[in-house]
Parts: C-alpha cells; sequence; structure tokens
C-alpha cells in the first residue's frame, strides 16, 4: 500500500505541475484548466479503496497547499474528502474504460466545487469559491470528463498503481 502511495502522490505532483505550468499557459479566454491532479486521485481511490485514496489525498494534497498560495490545508481536506467518496464506490461497478472514469471524474469535480463552496461560505476571504453560474466550473468538468478514459488508460498501465492479487483477496 505505501508503494502505491508513494508512485500516486509522484504522479500527483508531476501532473499537478504539468497542470499549473504548461496548460494554464493554454487557456484562451477562460482561465479554466482540467484538474489532472484530481482525475489522477479518482483513479488510485477507485481502484485501490477508501484508505489508499484518502491517504493519497491527504499527503498529495498538503504538498499541493505547500507548492500553491492556498491556505495550509485546503488541498489536503478538499483531496481526502474526494479519495474517500470515490473510494467508496471500489469494487461496486466494472472499471469500464469510457462511461465510469467519465462519471467519476465529474463528481469529483462536483463534490470539489460544493467542498470549496462550503468552505468559502466559513472563512468567505481566505477560500475562493466557484461562481455556479460562471462557465469556468463547467468547462473545467468537460474538460475532467472528456480526459477521464484517456488518463484512466494510462494510468492503468502503470502496475505500481493497482493492488496485486494477493492484496485483492484479502
Amino acid at each position: 500500500m505505501v508503494k502505491r502511495i508513494l508512485w500516486g502522490i509522484a504522479i500527483i505532483l508531476a501532473a499537478a505541475l504539468l497542470q499549473s505550468t504548461v496548460l494554464s499557459r493554454l487557456t484562451l479566454y477562460i482561465s479554466a484548466v482540467p484538474d489532472l491532479a484530481l482525475c489522477i486521485l479518482v483513479y488510485i481511490s477507485y481502484v485501490n479503496g477508501t484508505m489508499t485514496g484518502q491517504l493519497t489525498g491527504f499527503l498529495s494534497g498538503i504538498l499541493l497547499d505547500f507548492l500553491s498560495a492556498a491556505p495550509l490545508g485546503l488541498n489536503a481536506f478538499v483531496r481526502t474528502i474526494s479519495g474517500a467518496v470515490i473510494g467508496l464506490f471500489h469494487g461496486s461497478f466494472f472499471l469500464d474504460i469510457f462511461f465510469l472514469p467519465m462519471a467519476l471524474c465529474a463528481g469529483a469535480t462536483i463534490i470539489k466545487a460544493g467542498l470549496y463552496f462550503l468552505l468559502h461560505i466559513v472563512f468567505p476571504d481566505a477560500v475562493p469559491s466557484y461562481d455556479i453560474f460562471a462557465l469556468t466550473l463547467w468547462i473545467e468538468m468537460g474538460m475532467n470528463t472528456f480526459l477521464a478514459p484517456f488518463l484512466f488508460g494510462l494510468l492503468k498501465l502503470i502496475k505500481p498503481l493497482r493492488a496485486g492479487e494477493r492484496e485483492k483477496a484479502l
């Protein structure tokens, strides 16, 4: 489990750096960027379960908090909850290559936006929130949903992210 978490954190950090440097420069008029790190967390949580998902979400979130200007603990909280909720679906559905990744990533984006909204109510000056009437949230959700099958297909090729047969039996 530790190896999967460490691999997951490394891949999530690489994706976060990619989305904050390269992908943020590619936006045209709306500052919506796909949240690759969240989609990778969704894959890890769904494939490995709640405990691995929330540990990976917390540890990668703390590291993302140090790399960003977000209040310390914001990303850790949002990604821990997202990893735990998506991890609850572990073993519930057959992981097809198309529809389930899209639904899971869309759901995780909605969870993220909802958590930001709730935290914005409690801490209005410190935590930004998505405006549900603006296009930014919906474009980000559309990009996450569109990229999900491709990301899941690539992540399936990385064997250390998946539980081994012996661990699945336990």
